[in-house]
């Protein structure tokens, strides 16, 4: 298995790696922030782009729901706030992106693609006491936003 296709390192029941970063407002978020609150922490290569807005768009469209579940919404990419911006204002995102610009938090959480220099396709769902409930390795864009509320769900 190549390190390209390696499975992340973060496995389901262990504490969630926390992060200091920055979101498309601008303002600088820490994981801890939400903890009493389940938390769909997803990981994508790049805005703007055919895969990453049709996942982007389908968890938007899904929100409102998954609120409703007691989860907050965060994609994370490699992306500045700058372009995170663009993204979120053309799609009208209503969940914030996180800058990992310095590709810390993806690197935490063993999701950068070595070959590309961007995150794979991978999602952590983080329980409220900010342990990792669930990971999908294998995201379909266009599936993935009901998987993550079946999930909530369970």
């Amino acid at each position: 298995m190549s390190v390209m296709q390696s499975v992340s390192k973060i496995q389901a029941g262990i504490k969630a790696p926390d992060f200091t970063a920055r979101i498309t407002n601008g303002k600088t978020i820490h994981l801890a922030d939400y903890k009493g609150k389940k938390v769909v922490l997803y990981f994508y290569p790049k805005d703007d782009t055919p895969g990453c807005t049709v996942e982007a768009c389908g968890l938007r469209d899904q929100y409102e729901k998954i609120r409703g579940l007691g989860a907050e919404v965060l994609g994370v990419s490699v992306d500045g706030t700058d372009s995170h911006q663009k993204f979120t204002t053309k799609f009208h995102l209503p969940f914030q992106l996180v800058a990992d610009t310095d590709k810390a938090i993806t690197k935490a959480y063993g999701v950068l693609n070595d070959k590309s220099n961007m995150a794979r396709r991978v999602t952590f769902i983080i329980d409220a006491n900010g342990k990792i409930a669930r990971v999908f390795e294998t995201v379909k864009p266009d599936q993935h936003p009901q998987e993550v509320i079946d999930a909530l769900k369970a």
